[in-house]
């Protein structure tokens, strides 16, 4: 859910995770993690991380986080 929030609104903003990852200081593959659909790999992602992306991209951390129902 995270990971393809991020995804979403990095693409519409038209930056790549790799370019956000850079920008944010965090390492390279991380994000992707953030979304692993294997449970027994996926990492939650610290607060401070979940707001330097959130400033990034311009948005609140809880749209980052939000469930979109579909």
């Amino acid at each position: 859910m995270i990971y393809k929030n991020i995804c979403r609104i990095a693409k519409e903003k038209g930056m790549s995770i790799n370019h956000l990852e850079k920008i944010a200081g965090i390492s390279r593959g991380s994000i992707c993690k953030w979304g692993s659909a294997d449970e027994n790999n996926k990492v939650e992602p610290g607060i401070w991380k979940l707001e330097k992306v959130a400033k990034i991209l311009d948005v609140s951390v809880e749209q980052l986080i939000e469930k979109t129902i579909s």
